[in-house]
Formats: C-alpha cells, sequence, structure tokens
C-alpha cells in the first residue's frame, strides 16, 4: 500500500517559544552506531511511521544478473536514483566492462614516451593495438580511464594507483555500482511521497524531490570518516529558530570545565553561554561561579548542570536546526562556517548535517523562512511531516554512464561481502 505525504503549504505557522530547559540530557552531539550494527547497505533507523516504504535488513538482489527487468521484485517503479545507476551499470559493462582485464605488473609510473613490455600490456587493458609505446592515444585512455574511475585530477600517466585500479578488475567496479544500486533500490519507489528529501553523505549534498524529479540540490558538510553520518529513514517534524546549542554532560566535562580552568569565568561572556541547574523543565538560569568547575573537570563531580549557548551568529547551529527525532540524534542545521561549502571533501562534521543555504532549504520544506518574534529559540512545526531519506552513495550516474567517488566511510568495503560473499574482489 502506497503511503503519500502532502507538503501543505501555509501563509504561516505558529512560532511557539520553547520551554527554558526542553532538551534531553543528552545534549545536541550526535550518538555514534553501536558497533553490533553493521553498516554498509542497510538503514540504520527508520522512522515507525515509514514502515511501509522504508525496512531495515532488506535481503539484496543480483543486480548485476537483472540488468534488463530491474524493477521485476517490487511493486512500484524504483526510485529514479536507481533507474539512473542501473543504465549506468549497463553503459559501463558496454564500455569499460568489455576491455580484456589484463594485469599490469607493479613497477615505475607510466608516461607520455614510456615503452617496454608493461606499457604493451597496459595498451591491451585498454583495449588499444600493443605497439604504438605510450603515445598520445595511450595518454587520452588513461586520462578517461582516471576520470570515470575517480582517480583524482586525471594528468593521462599510469601510477601505482592508476595501475592499481586497473589491476582490480571491471567486475570490481561493476560490483560497486551493484551496491550502489542496492542503496538506491531502499529509497522511495516511484509516487510514495509527493515530496521527499534525500542527504547523500557520499557527494556530501542534499537533494530534493517533488514528484519524484529532483527539484533542487545544495551541498553539505557530513560526517568525518570518524564521525559517520549513518543511513536511516526519518520524518523530518519540526525546526528550531534561532537555536540554542546544548552541550552534552560529556562535554561540560573536557571541553567546559577545561575551558573555565584556562580563562576562568569570563568564558561564558566571552563565547555566549549561560549556566542552568538542571536539564528539567524547570530549570532556572545560574550564576557559573557557585559551580565547582575543578570537580567536574577532574571527574570527583558528576556534572548535572545544563550548559548551552545563545542564539547568535556564534552559535554551532547559527540561525536555524531541523530536527527529525532519531536514535542518533542525527539532524540537519545551518552554521556559521560557510568557508567550507567550497571545499570539495566536506566529510568534517560529528554526525549531524550542515546545510550551505538554510533558508533555500527552508523555503522549501516549509514555503517560507520561519522567524522567531523573541530573538529566543522557537519551534515551528512542519505544517505536514518531510521524509528524509539519508543514504551513501559512492557512485554517480552520467550522461555517458558513471563516475566513481572514493569511499570515506569504507561502506562500499563492507557491503561486498554482504552482496557477493567469499566471492568480492577487492
Amino acid at each position: 500500500m502506497r503511503m503519500k505525504l502532502v507538503l501543505i503549504v501555509g501563509a504561516a505557522a505558529m512560532l511557539a517559544t520553547t520551554p527554558l530547559a526542553a532538551q534531553s540530557p543528552h545534549g545536541d552531539e550526535p550518538v555514534a552506531v553501536p558497533r553490533a550494527i553493521k553498516q554498509g547497505i542497510d538503514f540504520v533507523y527508520v522512522d515507525p511511521q515509514m514502515s511501509s516504504v522504508a525496512r531495515r535488513k532488506q535481503r539484496p538482489q543480483n543486480w548485476l544478473s537483472r540488468l534488463f527487468n530491474p524493477g521485476a521484485s517490487r511493486s512500484g517503479a524504483p526510485n529514479p536514483m536507481f533507474d539512473q545507476l542501473a543504465r549506468g551499470l549497463q553503459q559501463y559493462q558496454a564500455s569499460w566492462g568489455r576491455l580484456p582485464q589484463t594485469r599490469i605488473p607493479a613497477g615505475a609510473a607510466l608516461k607520455r614516451g614510456s615503452t617496454g613490455k608493461r606499457v604493451q600490456l597496459l595498451r591491451t587493458r585498454l583495449g588499444l593495438y600493443p605497439d604504438g609505446g605510450y603515445d598520445e592515444q595511450l595518454a587520452q585512455a588513461v586520462s578517461s580511464y582516471q576520470s570515470v574511475h575517480g582517480l583524482g585530477t586525471p594528468d593521462g600517466i599510469a601510477g601505482k594507483a592508476t595501475i592499481a585500479s586497473l589491476n582490480r578488475g571491471s567486475t570490481y567496479y561493476a560490483r560497486r555500482i551493484a551496491i550502489n544500486m542496492e542503496r538506491a533500490y531502499r529509497l522511495p519507489a516511484q509516487r510514495a511521497f509527493d515530496r521527499y528529501v534525500v542527504v547523500d553523505s557520499g557527494a556530501a549534498e542534499v537533494y530534493f524531490f517533488n514528484r519524484d524529479r529532483m527539484a533542487d540540490k545544495m551541498r553539505v558538510v557530513v560526517g568525518a570518516p570518524q564521525t559517520k553520518t549513518p543511513m536511516m529513514a526519518v520524518l523530518m517534524r519540526n525546526a528550531r529558530v534561532d537555536p540554542y546549542w546544548n552541550v552534552p554532560p560529556e562535554l561540560v566535562k573536557s571541553l567546559t570545565a577545561r575551558k573555565v580552568g584556562e580563562m576562568g569565568l569570563s568564558y561564558f561572556k566571552d563565547f555566549h553561554y549561560e549556566v542552568l541547574s538542571d536539564w528539567g523543565p524547570n530549570a532556572r538560569i545560574i550564576d557559573p561561579k557557585t559551580v565547582n568547575w575543578k570537580g567536574i573537570a577532574s571527574g570527583k563531580v558528576k556534572p548535572t548542570i545544563h550548559v548551552r549557548q545563545l542564539p547568535g551568529p556564534w552559535n554551532s547551529m547559527r540561525n536555524m536546526k531541523f530536527e527529525m527525532p532519531n536514535d542518533f540524534g542525527i539532524y540537519l542545521h545551518d552554521t556559521p562556517h560557510d568557508e567550507l561549502f567550497v571545499q570539495d571533501g566536506r566529510h568534517l562534521s560529528n554526525g549531524c548535517v550542515r546545510l550551505e543555504d538554510y533558508k533555500r532549504f527552508a523555503g522549501w520544506v516549509f514555503g517560507y523562512v520561519p522567524q522567531s518574534q523573541t530573538g529566543l529559540e522557537a519551534k515551528v512545526d512542519l505544517p505536514r511531516p518531510v521524509p528524509v531519506y539519508m543514504t551513501y552513495l559512492t557512485v554517480a550516474a552520467s550522461p555517458n554512464g558513471v563516475t566513481f567517488r572514493p569511499d570515506p566511510y569504507g561502506f562500499d568495503a563492507l557491503a561486498m561481502p554482504q552482496m557477493f560473499g567469499g566471492t568480492a574482489v577487492g
């Protein structure tokens, strides 16, 4: 049964000022995914209200043998991103996959002017006649291979990384496409929702889908390899305008108390923090000098206080936080560090997703950009919950096939045995 969530856009929404301390003692930092949960393909969390269109632990499909009938096992056409990757797999097999899988011995980098047996093997591997040396034709073939297979800036030089990639063979890369197809297969089937959001932590981008068409996209900053953004399916229900940043108790010890020891109590005024008596709904703002900071820093005193950073341009969530209740404390938010979005490598956060343009994102999910009337944190409910699918794609469909990206989280390596067992090529 298909589920449809229609986003009703209103001219205004009720802004409700947040109670003084309505946050949980967890604070505003993500929780690491337990080691017992195997990531790679499946969502680690699915909102119960999305169980009819998103599931954990689905059985992987053998897409390598189902190229010409990709939607046969599912009611409803698969997500458009799945279809694009399915076509890309066929194009990859028809181009790079048909070439001789000749192995090239390790050795010095091969470049224009190089000769010898390894150059002949390289020419054979890339579908050229063995004779001819490292000429311009071979350099162009190497450059094309590098461009498709994500080997940095294409330079036409067959160095260590390029030779290693060639020796992995086309089956390895076809399987990587199939792994990404499996992830895309878990995205909403066509006509499941009118509108939804896809966060791709592989590309560090977010996509807005309107009636199964990508209406917009923007860059994001996602979790670093040590603090990965998990794959999950959630419902975005509200946002907070001018949010506080609630310091987790463990950071009160390792960060706040340490800073007080280094800078004194002026730290709170200089960096716009305030201290509350506890995490309860009736918490009081208290004077920081009444707190035993030395005891907290040493671990002799367990912090029960609530430290939070005031709303403003200095706040790590700056103007808006988009909440999605889930097991891992993951959410989307604005950021004061706009300079990070010009970088190609944007795997830098503690797991949450920083938005390049929060106003454009808010305008899409709300139909307008909510504002606080008081300058204090205010909760704004969405007219209807917006589905958010957080996935991880390391292969992008292109007009001529696919382009491979790095695997910063190592999820492709984890997925290989999940999908292909002991026969995985790596």
